[in-house]
This record gives C-alpha cells, structure tokens and sequence, in this order.
C-alpha cells in the first residue's frame, strides 16, 4: 500500500481536491508496484497553480514532475501524466536489465569452417 501525502503553500486545500489528488494518485501502484509513498504539492503564485508530485520508490529512487495551469486539478493530471511516463520507462528498463540485447547475433565462424 502505497503512502499519499498532500499538502498545499501559500494556500488552503479543499476536501475535494485533497481526495481527488489521494484517488488519482492511488492509480500510480498500477504503473510500478515497488512505490512506496507519493508527496503531492501545491502552490498557488500570481493566480497560477503549480502542481508538484514525488514519488519514493524501492531502492531510494525518486520520480519528480512538476506541472503549472490555471486549474490545480489539470496540473495534478498532468503532473501525474509525467511521472507515469517515468514510472513505466523505469520499470521496463529495470525487467530488461539482463538482456544485454546481444541474442540477436549469429555466431562467429571458427578458423577451421570455411566454405
């Protein structure tokens, strides 16, 4: 179970973008099982929302999106949208760590086959 913690600067979160922001980022277990937490953080400056997601995964590997829009609930999807594209790009890369890619070669001729 993954640990959600939303927290808002220079500005006060409402109930419904508080579980929003705890349903959307529930979804992220779906893209990489060994997450363990995700710090949701938002900042609101001169009318524009920014949006900042961290998520802390096995092995001290850390995911950051930040993401600014008029609306805190698009820059939330966005900010997620982000740190899906990272979480999926790190979980095939850590499966397909032990293929070196070198299967697709033929083997080499010894000195004495020739032809």
């Amino acid at each position: 179970m993954m640990r959600i913690t939303t927290s808002g600067r220079h500005m006060d979160l409402s109930e419904k973008l508080k579980s929003y922001t705890n349903e959307k980022a529930a979804k992220l277990e779906r893209y990489y099982d060994r997450a363990q937490s995700a710090e949701v953080v938002y900042d609101r400056e001169a009318g524009t929302h920014r949006c900042e997601v961290i998520v802390t995964a096995d092995h001290h590997t850390t995911f950051v999106a930040k993401e600014s829009h008029d609306d805190p609930y698009a820059a939330l999807d966005a900010a997620l949208k982000d740190i899906e594209r990272q979480l999926t790009r790190h979980k095939e890369r850590y499966r397909n760590r032990k293929h070196s890619g070198g299967t697709d070669q033929e083997p080499l001729a010894s000195p004495g086959d020739e032809g």
